[in-house]
């Protein structure tokens, strides 16, 4: 478990916390504030950027290829009721990610290639630590789905991407992680539960979302317009998650290859765009098996040491789909979503999730560009994973909840979060939310946890 910064205070937000979020919006509006009174057009609502089009050489650099991005991320969430330590505080973190994507059909004259470089720096502490989940055991879900591989500076992206045969066939080589192209899913609420790739959030040890990147090999090839499956191969490779080797490129450490292969279909019905996925990983480096040792025996009672598997393997579906517009204008409606995971339950602490939730855009007439959503999510502990640590209990004669050598056995926990998206400008939305959690980390002992969240999302 990480370092936590505590900070206690009476109030609902307390001072350090909030005083970075408040900070961080107040700039922004006295700088756009400011801009306008000054007719400056770096601070336009309309632009998609704060810093603006640089007096035309931004959109200028991208005719010719060249685009720039610098977007930031912050996230704070407090414990305002139940949870684990129930002394009220509140914790931000953030991500600052630098990017820029050439044309190089553009620069260089290659047909149909692309190159894309990411940095990224992240920092801050998480209310789910140790305000939300029993640091003992730790937990599933997070708060703040911003924090977490490292609070450090990371090469993220670092690919070249090729196109054949007009665009049917897509090669993409070079540093990337598998969320990036496989169960891929959008990020807009606050929990980790509705935001990202979801293998990668409940088998974490082998499949790396972002930031983390590896060597990586992915090829697409388009059955038809609406459908193309894929295959990928990426490096599987601990040392990645380290703080120091955020742009180690060399493969030592090298453990075996996670192989996802995925059918999407992207159809519109009536008109309205949706997504529908399906597919299946395999990991070709040994696995350690959570609870038997070679005699099949609990490797916590006997001593031995747990017993290792060939490989790692799962299945994942996901489920997009806009189901209403308003009159002709399909940027607003109502959409739904839904996604599941199974895992190998030899080897994974979690063996099943599921997630379903809806997002309606452009609700009232006069807010036409905000969001409001709604989720619910299951994680599902294996039982083989409770089962050992109940033998670890034993093994240690301990069996106390309150003692600080017991390991609480894990079970099931379920997440809900309801947001509301203001689209302050094209460059600035901001996502008041609540959560709430049921048995934080599986716990059952654990108090039931509400939470209050701000996300920040901007585009410089």
């Amino acid at each position: 478990m990480p370092d936590i910064q505590t900070l206690r205070d009476s109030a609902v937000f307390p001072t350090v916390a909030a005083r970075k979020a408040i900070t961080l919006l107040g700039g922004l509006s006295a700088l756009s504030l400011a801009a306008y009174a000054q007719a400056a057009p770096a601070f336009d609502s309309d632009s998609p950027w704060m810093l603006g089009d640089w007096n035309g050489t931004r959109t200028e650099l991208a005719e010719k290829g060249y685009d720039f991005k610098l977007d930031y991320t912050g996230e704070m969430g407090s414990n305002l009721h139940g949870g684990y330590d129930h002394d009220r505080t509140a914790r931000y973190s953030d991500q600052f990610g630098l990017g820029t994507h050439l044309d190089l059909q553009k620069i260089l004259g290659w047909h149909d290639a692309e190159f894309q470089l990411t940095l990224t720096e992240r920092s801050g502490n998480n209310i789910s630590n140790d305000r939300i989940n029993d640091p003992r055991v730790g937990g599933f879900t997070s708060a703040q789905e911003v924090w977490g591989r490292g609070q450090t500076t990371r090469l993220t992206q670092m690919w070249y991407q090729q196109k054949f045969f007009d665009q049917k066939l897509d090669i993409k080589a070079g540093r990337f992680g598998e969320g990036e192209d496989f169960n891929s899913f959008p990020c807009d609420f606050q929990n980790l539960a509705f935001c990202g790739s979801q293998v990668g959030n409940w088998a974490g040890g082998i499949w790396y979302n972002w930031p983390v990147s590896q060597w990586a090999l992915r090829v697409k090839y388009h059955l038809t317009p609406e459908l193309y499956a894929q295959i990928g191969a990426y490096e599987q490779n601990p040392s990645n998650l380290d703080r120091d080797n955020g742009f180690k490129l060399s493969g030592s450490g090298t453990q075996g290859t996670v192989l996802p292969v995925e059918l999407v279909w992207t159809p519109k019905l009536n008109g309205l765009p949706g997504e529908y996925r399906a597919g299946y990983y395999y990991s070709s480096a040994k696995a350690t098996d959570v609870y038997k040792d070679s005699n099949g025996q609990p490797a916590a009672l006997s001593g031995q040491p747990y017993r290792s598997a060939s490989s790692k393997h799962g299945v994942w579906l996901g489920v997009q789909q806009q189901l209403t517009s308003r009159a002709s204008d399909h940027s607003r409606g109502l959409s739904v979503f839904a996604n599941g995971t199974m895992h190998d339950k030899k080897t994974n602490a979690i063996d099943n999730y599921v997630q379903a939730g809806v997002v309606y855009k452009g609700l009232f007439d006069a807010r036409s560009q905000d969001d409001i959503g709604f989720a619910l999510a299951r994680v599902h502990v294996n039982p083989a994973f409770r089962k050992n640590a109940e033998a670890i209990n034993q093994a240690h004669a301990v069996f106390d909840y309150n003692d600080p050598s017991y390991l609480p056995p894990q079970d099931t926990e379920y997440s809900a979060e309801l947001y509301y998206g203001v689209h302050v400008t094209h460059w600035l939305t901001v996502r008041p939310n609540l959560q709430y959690i049921r048995h934080p980390g599986g716990v059952d002992q654990v108090d039931d946890a509400l939470i209050g969240g701000i996300k920040i999302q901007s585009s410089f």
